[in-house]
């Protein structure tokens, strides 16, 4: 199974997606946790890239580099583990370039989506959970610390190459997850301004409700 977390930066989806993996392998699964960009060696250097802020990138550009690496991605790591059995829990995958580099950017959305499934060879998450923010609530856990009970974002002194593209940006990426998410059961809207463990709580009946499947 491929289980992918998305969701605006500030979410809470790289805490959540790891709470996932720790809680799955304590129930005797087999679990690879993977990010996107980055996980293989060709990733990494492109995320570097990528959250390079001195670098400009114009948004074709851009997409293509997120699609080399989740190219990268799927034939070096993902295949040959869905193969063994594995579950997989990926933070973030094709359908942020559909929110980001479609929506966000402007790029045609029949362009992203072919992109898409050549990268992915036509592999889709079995299901795809979107934590929804707005922009100005992910923006602020970026760079303050969480208090008591939120969901637990590092704060950070900067914002990456995406986040400075302003709130408007930031806007149309979040109406790009909400139209482009799959339906259920493949695909799940939580909200994800509640407190870390609320959501996670509601992950795990999720999550669980589909291996049962």
């Amino acid at each position: 199974m491929l289980i992918a977390i998305e969701g605006l930066d500030g979410s809470g989806k790289t805490t959540q997606a790891r709470l996932l993996a720790e809680y799955l392998r304590k129930r005797g699964k087999d679990v690879l946790l993977v990010e996107e960009p980055g996980t293989t060696p060709t990733g990494k250097a492109i995320r570097a890239i990528l959250l390079d802020h001195g670098r400009e990138i114009l948004p074709l550009a851009e997409l293509l580099l997120y699609e080399a690496s989740r190219a990268q991605l799927v034939r070096e790591v993902l295949e040959p583990a869905l193969a063994a059995g594995k579950i997989v829990v990926a933070d973030r995958f094709a359908l942020s370039s559909l929110a980001y580099q479609g929506y966000g950017r402007g790029l045609p959305l029949e362009l992203v989506q072919e992109l898409n499934a050549i990268a992915t060879g036509g592999l889709e998450p079995d299901l795809t959970i979107l934590l929804d923010i707005s922009p100005e609530e992910g923006l602020r856990r970026k760079v303050q610390p969480a208090s008591r009970g939120e969901a637990g974002v590092r704060p950070t002194t900067f914002l990456d190459r995406l986040e400075e593209s302003g709130l408007e940006f930031l806007r149309r990426v979040r109406e790009g997850y909400l139209k482009a998410v799959p339906p259920p059961p493949r695909g799940r809207v939580l909200d994800a301004h509640l407190s870390q463990e609320e959501v996670f709580r509601q992950i795990v009946e999720i999550v669980e409700l589909a291996l049962a499947l």
